[in-house]
Protein backbone atom coordinates (compact mmCIF):
# COMPACT_ATOMS: atom_id res chain seq x y z
CA UNK A 1 0.00 0.00 0.00
CA UNK A 2 3.05 2.41 0.48
CA UNK A 3 4.79 1.77 -2.25
CA UNK A 4 1.28 1.86 -4.27
CA UNK A 5 0.35 5.74 -2.93
CA UNK A 6 3.96 6.92 -3.35
CA UNK A 7 3.95 6.08 -6.86
CA UNK A 8 0.29 8.23 -6.98
CA UNK A 9 2.50 11.24 -5.32
CA UNK A 10 5.23 11.24 -7.93
CA UNK A 11 2.45 11.13 -11.01
CA UNK A 12 0.34 13.76 -9.72
CA UNK A 13 3.74 15.75 -9.22
CA UNK A 14 4.64 15.47 -12.86
CA UNK A 15 1.74 16.24 -14.04
CA UNK A 16 1.52 19.35 -11.73
CA UNK A 17 5.39 20.13 -13.52
CA UNK A 18 4.35 19.37 -16.73
CA UNK A 19 1.12 21.92 -16.39
CA UNK A 20 3.32 24.55 -15.21
CA UNK A 21 5.70 24.42 -18.11
CA UNK A 22 2.87 24.93 -20.70
CA UNK A 23 1.09 27.62 -19.05
CA UNK A 24 4.63 29.11 -19.28
CA UNK A 25 4.88 28.75 -23.11
CA UNK A 26 1.84 30.60 -23.38
CA UNK A 27 2.56 33.78 -21.51
CA UNK A 28 1.95 36.78 -23.34
CA UNK A 29 4.99 38.51 -24.80
CA UNK A 30 6.26 42.03 -23.44
CA UNK A 31 4.40 45.44 -24.39
CA UNK A 32 6.03 47.71 -26.71
CA UNK A 33 7.24 50.79 -25.25
CA UNK A 34 5.71 53.60 -24.93
CA UNK A 35 7.31 56.92 -26.31
CA UNK A 36 6.23 60.43 -27.24
CA UNK A 37 6.97 61.77 -30.87
CA UNK A 38 6.28 65.12 -32.71
CA UNK A 39 5.38 65.41 -36.41
CA UNK A 40 8.43 67.06 -38.71
CA UNK A 41 7.10 70.62 -39.69
CA UNK A 42 7.94 72.93 -42.74
CA UNK A 43 6.81 76.81 -43.16
CA UNK A 44 7.75 79.76 -42.73
CA UNK A 45 10.52 81.30 -40.28
CA UNK A 46 11.88 84.04 -39.71
CA UNK A 47 15.54 84.30 -39.23
CA UNK A 48 16.99 86.61 -36.61
CA UNK A 49 19.99 87.48 -34.72
CA UNK A 50 20.03 89.28 -31.02
CA UNK A 51 22.45 91.76 -30.37
CA UNK A 52 22.83 94.50 -27.75
CA UNK A 53 21.74 97.62 -28.39
CA UNK A 54 21.77 101.08 -26.59
CA UNK A 55 19.18 103.73 -26.15
CA UNK A 56 18.66 107.23 -28.31
CA UNK A 57 16.81 109.90 -27.53
CA UNK A 58 14.73 111.02 -30.93
CA UNK A 59 15.46 114.76 -29.76
CA UNK A 60 17.72 116.32 -27.13
CA UNK A 61 17.19 120.04 -26.39
CA UNK A 62 19.93 121.83 -24.40
CA UNK A 63 18.76 125.03 -22.57
CA UNK A 64 20.72 127.75 -23.04
CA UNK A 65 19.82 131.78 -22.38
CA UNK A 66 20.08 133.66 -25.19
CA UNK A 67 20.43 136.82 -23.04
CA UNK A 68 22.50 137.86 -20.15
CA UNK A 69 21.02 138.43 -16.48
CA UNK A 70 20.21 136.89 -13.29
CA UNK A 71 18.28 134.11 -12.37
CA UNK A 72 14.89 135.34 -10.74
CA UNK A 73 12.95 132.00 -10.89
CA UNK A 74 13.54 128.37 -11.14
CA UNK A 75 9.77 127.59 -12.72
CA UNK A 76 9.66 123.43 -13.18
CA UNK A 77 10.46 120.51 -11.38
CA UNK A 78 13.32 118.21 -12.24
CA UNK A 79 12.61 115.25 -13.55
CA UNK A 80 9.12 116.33 -14.86
CA UNK A 81 7.63 116.27 -17.71
CA UNK A 82 7.53 119.20 -19.84
CA UNK A 83 5.64 120.76 -23.17
CA UNK A 84 6.85 122.90 -25.71
CA UNK A 85 6.79 126.46 -24.90
CA UNK A 86 6.39 125.93 -21.55
CA UNK A 87 8.76 128.52 -19.22
CA UNK A 88 11.53 127.07 -17.70
CA UNK A 89 13.50 130.12 -16.55
CA UNK A 90 13.00 134.19 -15.73
CA UNK A 91 15.36 136.28 -16.09
CA UNK A 92 15.36 139.70 -14.20
CA UNK A 93 13.10 141.41 -17.31
CA UNK A 94 13.60 145.49 -15.57
CA UNK A 95 17.15 146.04 -18.10
CA UNK A 96 14.77 144.58 -20.87
CA UNK A 97 12.31 146.68 -19.76
CA UNK A 98 13.77 149.77 -19.30
CA UNK A 99 15.66 149.52 -23.12
CA UNK A 100 12.18 148.65 -24.68
CA UNK A 101 10.95 151.80 -23.19
CA UNK A 102 13.97 154.03 -24.34
CA UNK A 103 13.36 152.33 -27.49
CA UNK A 104 9.55 153.21 -27.89
CA UNK A 105 10.76 157.03 -26.84
CA UNK A 106 13.01 156.69 -29.75
CA UNK A 107 10.95 155.85 -32.33
CA UNK A 108 8.81 158.56 -31.42
CA UNK A 109 11.06 160.82 -31.68
CA UNK A 110 11.54 159.99 -35.38
CA UNK A 111 8.53 159.61 -36.22
CA UNK A 112 8.01 163.20 -34.68
CA UNK A 113 10.99 164.19 -36.95
CA UNK A 114 9.82 162.49 -39.97
CA UNK A 115 5.91 164.36 -39.76
CA UNK A 116 7.92 167.65 -39.65
CA UNK A 117 10.05 166.42 -42.69
CA UNK A 118 6.94 165.73 -44.63
CA UNK A 119 4.97 168.61 -43.87
CA UNK A 120 8.42 170.78 -44.56
CA UNK A 121 8.17 168.83 -47.82
CA UNK A 122 5.02 169.50 -49.02
CA UNK A 123 4.45 172.77 -48.47
CA UNK A 124 7.91 173.58 -50.72
CA UNK A 125 6.09 171.02 -53.02
CA UNK A 126 3.24 174.19 -53.91
CA UNK A 127 5.68 176.86 -53.58
CA UNK A 128 7.81 175.15 -56.48
CA UNK A 129 5.41 175.08 -59.06
CA UNK A 130 4.84 178.67 -59.19
CA UNK A 131 8.78 179.84 -58.71
CA UNK A 132 8.56 180.95 -55.19
CA UNK A 133 11.29 178.74 -53.53
CA UNK A 134 14.60 177.38 -55.70
CA UNK A 135 14.62 174.06 -56.97
CA UNK A 136 17.81 173.25 -54.55
CA UNK A 137 15.24 173.77 -51.23
CA UNK A 138 12.29 171.72 -52.29
CA UNK A 139 15.48 168.89 -53.16
CA UNK A 140 16.76 169.41 -49.48
CA UNK A 141 13.15 169.05 -48.36
CA UNK A 142 12.74 165.54 -49.69
CA UNK A 143 16.46 164.61 -48.77
CA UNK A 144 14.70 165.28 -45.15
CA UNK A 145 11.96 163.42 -45.58
CA UNK A 146 13.62 160.35 -46.90
CA UNK A 147 16.34 160.95 -43.96
CA UNK A 148 13.65 161.03 -41.27
CA UNK A 149 12.17 158.13 -42.73
CA UNK A 150 14.99 156.05 -42.60
CA UNK A 151 14.66 156.83 -39.04
CA UNK A 152 11.71 155.78 -37.94
CA UNK A 153 12.62 152.28 -39.84
CA UNK A 154 15.64 152.09 -37.59
CA UNK A 155 13.82 153.22 -34.63
CA UNK A 156 11.46 150.44 -35.27
CA UNK A 157 13.87 147.82 -36.06
CA UNK A 158 15.68 148.58 -32.83
CA UNK A 159 12.00 148.65 -30.76
CA UNK A 160 11.58 144.89 -32.21
CA UNK A 161 15.01 143.75 -31.17
CA UNK A 162 14.76 145.45 -27.24
CA UNK A 163 10.87 143.61 -27.21
CA UNK A 164 12.80 140.18 -28.72
CA UNK A 165 15.30 140.23 -25.76
CA UNK A 166 12.42 140.94 -22.97
CA UNK A 167 10.87 138.26 -25.13
CA UNK A 168 14.30 135.89 -24.30
CA UNK A 169 14.05 136.55 -20.36
CA UNK A 170 12.01 134.22 -20.06
CA UNK A 171 13.23 131.12 -21.45
CA UNK A 172 11.10 128.77 -22.70
CA UNK A 173 10.81 124.44 -23.50
CA UNK A 174 11.76 124.08 -27.40
CA UNK A 175 10.30 120.89 -27.59
CA UNK A 176 8.09 118.40 -25.46
CA UNK A 177 10.01 115.79 -23.10
CA UNK A 178 11.55 115.28 -19.47
CA UNK A 179 13.62 117.22 -18.49
CA UNK A 180 16.53 116.89 -16.16
CA UNK A 181 18.51 118.38 -13.41
CA UNK A 182 18.75 121.95 -13.37
CA UNK A 183 22.55 123.30 -13.17
CA UNK A 184 22.02 126.38 -11.86
CA UNK A 185 20.22 128.09 -8.95
CA UNK A 186 18.48 131.56 -8.55
CA UNK A 187 20.48 134.01 -8.42
CA UNK A 188 23.01 132.78 -10.74
CA UNK A 189 24.08 135.45 -13.61
CA UNK A 190 23.98 133.27 -16.80
CA UNK A 191 25.76 135.07 -19.85
CA UNK A 192 24.26 134.61 -23.85
CA UNK A 193 28.04 133.11 -24.49
CA UNK A 194 27.99 130.77 -21.47
CA UNK A 195 29.19 127.35 -22.31
CA UNK A 196 27.39 124.97 -19.85
CA UNK A 197 23.68 124.17 -20.39
CA UNK A 198 20.93 124.86 -17.99
CA UNK A 199 19.23 122.09 -18.52
CA UNK A 200 18.10 119.18 -21.22
CA UNK A 201 14.76 118.23 -22.02
CA UNK A 202 15.04 114.48 -24.18
CA UNK A 203 11.99 113.58 -26.24
CA UNK A 204 11.08 110.37 -24.57
CA UNK A 205 7.65 109.38 -26.20
CA UNK A 206 9.90 107.60 -28.73
CA UNK A 207 13.91 106.45 -29.18
CA UNK A 208 16.07 105.19 -31.13
CA UNK A 209 17.96 101.80 -30.69
CA UNK A 210 20.99 101.65 -32.23
CA UNK A 211 22.32 97.82 -32.76
CA UNK A 212 26.08 97.12 -33.83
CA UNK A 213 25.78 94.12 -36.56
CA UNK A 214 28.71 92.66 -38.45
CA UNK A 215 29.05 94.37 -41.89
CA UNK A 216 27.93 90.83 -43.36
CA UNK A 217 24.43 91.09 -42.79
CA UNK A 218 24.06 94.18 -45.15
CA UNK A 219 22.59 92.69 -47.80
CA UNK A 220 19.92 90.89 -45.73
CA UNK A 221 19.72 94.22 -43.97
CA UNK A 222 18.73 96.13 -47.18
CA UNK A 223 16.54 93.11 -48.27
CA UNK A 224 13.94 94.03 -45.84
CA UNK A 225 13.53 97.12 -46.92
CA UNK A 226 13.16 101.30 -44.84
CA UNK A 227 10.72 101.09 -42.19
CA UNK A 228 9.19 97.66 -43.06
CA UNK A 229 10.31 95.52 -40.60
CA UNK A 230 9.44 94.48 -37.03
CA UNK A 231 12.12 94.40 -34.17
CA UNK A 232 11.26 93.12 -31.27
CA UNK A 233 13.36 94.44 -27.73
CA UNK A 234 14.08 92.07 -24.75
CA UNK A 235 15.58 92.73 -21.85
CA UNK A 236 19.41 91.75 -20.44
CA UNK A 237 17.98 87.98 -19.48
CA UNK A 238 16.62 87.74 -22.63
CA UNK A 239 13.01 88.15 -21.71
CA UNK A 240 10.51 90.12 -24.29
CA UNK A 241 10.13 93.66 -22.97
CA UNK A 242 6.51 93.81 -24.72
CA UNK A 243 8.01 96.50 -26.78
CA UNK A 244 8.54 96.69 -30.91
CA UNK A 245 10.19 98.97 -32.95
CA UNK A 246 11.03 99.62 -36.87
CA UNK A 247 14.36 99.06 -38.40
CA UNK A 248 14.87 102.46 -40.31
CA UNK A 249 18.08 102.72 -42.08
CA UNK A 250 21.56 100.97 -41.24
CA UNK A 251 25.37 103.32 -42.16
CA UNK A 252 26.60 103.08 -45.12
CA UNK A 253 30.07 103.29 -43.17
CA UNK A 254 31.65 100.00 -41.70
CA UNK A 255 33.23 100.46 -38.25
CA UNK A 256 37.55 99.80 -39.69
CA UNK A 257 38.13 98.56 -36.21
CA UNK A 258 35.27 96.57 -35.21
CA UNK A 259 34.36 95.85 -38.95
CA UNK A 260 30.67 96.64 -37.62
CA UNK A 261 27.70 98.76 -38.90
CA UNK A 262 25.24 100.68 -37.10
CA UNK A 263 21.69 100.12 -37.60
CA UNK A 264 18.94 102.40 -35.90
CA UNK A 265 15.55 100.83 -34.93
CA UNK A 266 12.62 103.49 -33.79
CA UNK A 267 10.70 102.38 -30.72
CA UNK A 268 7.24 103.78 -29.76
CA UNK A 269 8.56 104.21 -26.13
CA UNK A 270 5.06 103.66 -24.15
CA UNK A 271 5.17 104.51 -20.67
CA UNK A 272 8.82 106.10 -21.12
CA UNK A 273 10.46 102.79 -20.01
CA UNK A 274 13.36 102.93 -21.71
CA UNK A 275 15.80 106.06 -20.85
CA UNK A 276 18.70 107.59 -23.07
CA UNK A 277 22.41 105.80 -22.77
CA UNK A 278 20.14 102.27 -21.41
CA UNK A 279 21.85 98.78 -22.82
CA UNK A 280 18.90 96.35 -24.19
CA UNK A 281 18.76 93.65 -26.58
CA UNK A 282 17.33 93.48 -30.01
CA UNK A 283 15.93 90.46 -31.75
CA UNK A 284 16.82 92.60 -35.07
CA UNK A 285 15.68 89.85 -38.30
CA UNK A 286 18.27 88.57 -41.19
CA UNK A 287 16.32 89.17 -44.14
CA UNK A 288 13.01 87.86 -45.11
CA UNK A 289 11.13 84.90 -43.99
CA UNK A 290 12.11 81.35 -45.34
CA UNK A 291 10.34 78.28 -45.44
CA UNK A 292 12.29 75.68 -43.90
CA UNK A 293 12.01 72.26 -41.80
CA UNK A 294 12.05 72.29 -38.17
CA UNK A 295 11.84 69.30 -35.27
CA UNK A 296 11.49 70.22 -31.00
CA UNK A 297 15.34 70.83 -29.86
CA UNK A 298 15.10 67.63 -27.39
CA UNK A 299 14.65 65.21 -30.76
CA UNK A 300 17.95 65.84 -31.40
CA UNK A 301 20.81 64.69 -29.86
CA UNK A 302 24.42 64.83 -30.95
CA UNK A 303 27.02 62.02 -31.45
CA UNK A 304 30.22 61.37 -32.83
CA UNK A 305 28.83 61.07 -36.56
CA UNK A 306 26.91 63.81 -36.14
CA UNK A 307 23.20 65.16 -35.29
CA UNK A 308 20.76 62.18 -34.93
CA UNK A 309 16.81 61.98 -34.65
CA UNK A 310 14.84 58.77 -33.82
CA UNK A 311 12.42 58.36 -36.39
CA UNK A 312 9.17 56.31 -36.05
CA UNK A 313 8.10 54.68 -39.44
CA UNK A 314 4.32 54.14 -40.49
CA UNK A 315 4.70 50.10 -38.97
CA UNK A 316 5.91 51.18 -36.02
CA UNK A 317 9.12 50.56 -36.38
CA UNK A 318 12.37 52.81 -35.02
CA UNK A 319 14.95 54.40 -37.30
CA UNK A 320 18.00 55.80 -36.39
CA UNK A 321 18.93 58.91 -38.63
CA UNK A 322 21.53 61.30 -38.99
CA UNK A 323 20.20 65.00 -39.72
CA UNK A 324 22.07 67.98 -40.82
CA UNK A 325 20.53 71.32 -38.81
CA UNK A 326 21.11 74.50 -38.65
CA UNK A 327 20.25 77.34 -35.50
CA UNK A 328 17.41 77.24 -33.20
CA UNK A 329 14.19 79.01 -33.28
CA UNK A 330 11.76 79.04 -31.09
CA UNK A 331 13.20 75.86 -28.86
CA UNK A 332 13.37 73.92 -32.58
CA UNK A 333 16.08 72.85 -34.61
CA UNK A 334 16.02 74.24 -38.12
CA UNK A 335 16.69 70.93 -40.56
CA UNK A 336 18.43 71.63 -43.38
CA UNK A 337 18.74 68.29 -44.57
CA UNK A 338 17.59 64.35 -43.52
CA UNK A 339 13.67 64.68 -43.14
CA UNK A 340 10.87 65.27 -44.58
CA UNK A 341 7.41 67.13 -44.17
CA UNK A 342 5.08 64.48 -41.97
CA UNK A 343 7.96 62.28 -40.56
CA UNK A 344 7.47 61.22 -37.22
CA UNK A 345 10.40 61.66 -34.85
CA UNK A 346 10.44 60.73 -30.70
CA UNK A 347 10.60 63.25 -28.21
CA UNK A 348 10.59 61.51 -25.08
CA UNK A 349 11.33 58.22 -24.48
CA UNK A 350 14.78 57.66 -26.14
CA UNK A 351 15.92 55.46 -23.75
CA UNK A 352 13.61 53.05 -24.05
CA UNK A 353 13.15 53.43 -28.06
CA UNK A 354 15.93 51.09 -30.01
CA UNK A 355 16.43 50.98 -33.99
CA UNK A 356 14.38 48.58 -35.61
CA UNK A 357 11.99 47.68 -32.74
CA UNK A 358 8.37 48.33 -32.43
CA UNK A 359 7.57 51.02 -30.15
CA UNK A 360 4.47 52.64 -28.55
CA UNK A 361 3.13 56.34 -30.07
CA UNK A 362 2.07 59.29 -28.68
CA UNK A 363 1.59 63.15 -29.37
CA UNK A 364 3.98 64.83 -27.69
CA UNK A 365 2.89 68.41 -25.99
CA UNK A 366 5.47 71.14 -25.22
CA UNK A 367 5.80 72.43 -21.72
CA UNK A 368 3.81 75.51 -21.43
CA UNK A 369 5.77 78.61 -20.99
CA UNK A 370 5.66 80.46 -17.53
CA UNK A 371 4.71 84.40 -18.46
CA UNK A 372 6.98 87.34 -17.73
CA UNK A 373 7.44 88.58 -14.47
CA UNK A 374 5.81 92.27 -14.65
CA UNK A 375 8.50 94.90 -15.20
CA UNK A 376 9.00 97.04 -12.44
Amino acid sequence: MYRTTRAALLAASAALALASCSGADKAPPPAPPEVSVAPVTVGLVQLSDTLPGRVVAVRVAEIRPQVSGIIQRRLFTEGATVRAGQALYQINPAPFRAEVESAQAALQRAQATLNQAQVQRDRLKGLIDVDAVSRKTFDDAEAAFAQAAAEVGVARANLSRRNLDLSFATITAPISGRIGASSITEGALVSAAGGEPLAAVHQLDQVYVDVNQPAARLEALRGLGQGSSTVELLDGDGKPLGLTGRLLFSEAVVDPGTGDLRARVLVDNTGGRLLPGMFVRVRLPRGPEQTLTRVPQQAVVRTQGGAQVLVVKADGKVEARTVRIGEVVDNQYVVEDGLREGERVVVEGRDRARPDETVKTKPWRAAATPAPAAAA
